[in-house]
């Protein structure tokens, strides 16, 4: 699967997550490696990088700032769907590897 130059933005979330509609993830990927920045919403400024394996889940490592000008950082595990308009989704298990440590998920969709 390939990722390179697509959109994505939030649809879903827990709680405890930053990410919200406004959030916009502008992906980039090179051979099996991924890139992405981001920003919108409670986000001032992210950015992650993965790598994509053969079926295109992606194992990822991200870091941002907040609105409150807090550095935070976490992993995040990333499954595909391909929808009937053939736009992918992504269903995401993360956690905080700053903060209080906590799990959540979270669904994205190409724009």
């Amino acid at each position: 699967m390939d990722y390179n130059n697509k959109l994505f933005r939030p649809v879903e979330n827990t709680d405890n997550g930053e990410t919200t509609a406004e959030t916009v993830f502008a992906y980039k990927q090179s051979g099996n490696i991924l890139t992405s920045e981001y920003q919108g919403g409670q986000i001032s400024k992210g950015h992650l990088i993965g790598l994509v394996d053969k079926n295109g889940l992606i194992e990822m490592r991200y870091h941002q700032v907040n609105l409150r000008g807090e550095l935070m950082t976490g992993v995040c595990t990333s499954k595909p769907e391909v929808m009937p308009n053939g736009k992918i989704r992504l269903h995401e298990t993360w956690r905080w590897t700053s903060g209080d440590g906590s799990s959540g998920k979270s669904v994205l969709e190409e724009l």
